[in-house]
């Protein structure tokens, strides 16, 4: 049997995950496999059981895999999707929505999304600036929830463009989670250090 978990909310979308699967299962890297591994994979039979219990990461970057996933709908083994986004226009998902059940966890809306991306990237020029735009979001953030929001915005920078620049900011903002969950330190001072920096960094 084969599941779909898709969405932002990853952490609800991997305990739903495990009331499917239970706490042991296989891992497999979506966007790494072969189609030629497919087989293996979805009917291949296991040494200690016949039954195996697979979780497949983000295999809808992985086109060609993606594209026949539907060949594999007769699996006699419990198979989980997690993917972040699907692409509903392809075939392969028209089809599969048919067939498999899909379920769907999102992040509850920011309303403030937008300016803190526009705070993110201001401070790659102007800390100050940014620190100011800040003022007048924060009473209504969480400095945990607004870090994460910087996080992804630094990784997609890395995934477009895989330079030294891109990775020193990775680097400290590594530097800065590990100081938000050891330092008595307040969390938005220390996030408007890191705004401040930013700009030297980049």
């Amino acid at each position: 049997m084969l599941k779909i978990f898709t969405g932002d909310d990853r952490i609800r979308a991997k305990k739903a995950i495990e009331v499917y699967l239970g706490q042991d299962y296989e891992i497999v890297e979506g966007s790494e496999l072969e189609v030629n591994s497919l087989p293996s994979i979805f009917l291949g039979n296991s040494l200690f059981s016949e039954t195996r219990h697979i979780l497949i990461r983000d295999l809808s970057v992985n086109k060609p895999a993606f594209d026949k996933l539907p060949d594999y709908l007769n699996t006699n083994h419990q198979v989980a999707l997690l993917e972040l986004k699907l692409d509903k226009r392809s075939n392969a998902y028209k089809l599969l929505k048919t067939k498999v059940e899909i379920k769907e966890f999102a992040l509850p809306k920011n309303p403030n999304l937008n300016q803190v991306f526009d705070i993110y990237r201001t401070a790659k020029t102007n800390g100050k600036k940014a620190v100011s735009m800040l003022e007048t979001i924060k009473n209504d953030e969480d400095p945990i929830m607004f870090f994460g929001l910087i996080v992804s915005q630094a990784i997609k920078d890395y995934a477009r463009k895989q330079g030294p620049k891109e990775k020193r900011v990775l680097k400290e903002l590594s530097k800065l989670d590990l100081d938000l969950k050891s330092t008595s330190l307040p969390s938005w001072l220390l996030i408007e250090s890191f705004l401040l920096r930013l700009s030297s960094l980049t």
